[in-house]
């Protein structure tokens, strides 16, 4: 690989690294509070956004899943047309969304609150019509994008999974899931076969 590639490659991954250092340092108690919620609701964890969020949101549903806490992921913009009747009153709902502005992420709320969900808002701007809009707020705090452009979603979506996956693996802890529970939920492929296989022994 050339210099000039690799430099450029370096300096990208070392703005995601710093962005989500300065995730890191903005943990607050915001955190414990929503940790508390998950802990205790009845219901299922549902993920909901669109766009590179929404695929952020689908890979967080499997992680939180198969580490203990039932979950899924309903697109934003199919959940006003049908989708909602997946959601039941003790589950929870976290919306992603960067700006908090998405007009798609926005639409469904006024529905969540009638059916009497928890709503948890992901999000890099405290003021944002999501963040005054949900019952509980983490600020995923993002100067700016990876890209010269400032324009790709790639520090914010690589900030929203980092935050997801500490709190589905914090979950995990704090209810003594196993390698035998992750070996239930988790039977294909190499992991599962080796998981399984140890049990076995």
């Amino acid at each position: 690989m050339s210099e000039k590639y690799s430099d450029l490659i370096h300096g990208f991954i070392q703005s995601e690294i710093d962005a989500v250092q300065e995730i890191d340092n903005n943990v607050d108690e915001n955190y414990d509070s929503v940790i508390d919620t998950l802990l205790n609701m009845d219901g299922k964890l549902i993920f909901m956004g669109v766009g590179k969020s929404g695929l952020i949101g689908r890979k967080l549903a499997a992680t939180f899943s198969s580490t203990g806490t039932p979950s899924f992921f309903v697109h934003a913009t199919e959940s006003v047309h049908g989708d909602l009747g997946m959601i039941q009153k003790n589950d929870t709902v976290i919306l992603i969304s960067n700006s908090g502005e998405t007009k798609e992420i926005l639409a469904p709320i006024p529905s969540l609150k009638r059916i009497g969900t928890k709503l948890i808002a992901f999000t890099g701007k405290e003021t944002s019509s999501l963040a005054q809009q949900c019952d509980q707020t983490l600020v995923i705090p993002i100067d700016h994008e990876a890209d010269n452009l400032n324009l790709a979603p790639t520090n914010s979506s690589t900030g929203v999974l980092v935050v997801g996956d500490a709190i589905a693996c914090t979950l995990s802890e704090l209810k003594g899931f196993t390698k035998e529970n992750f070996a239930t939920f988790h039977p294909g492929g190499a992991l599962g076969k080796k998981l399984l296989k140890s049990q076995s022994v």
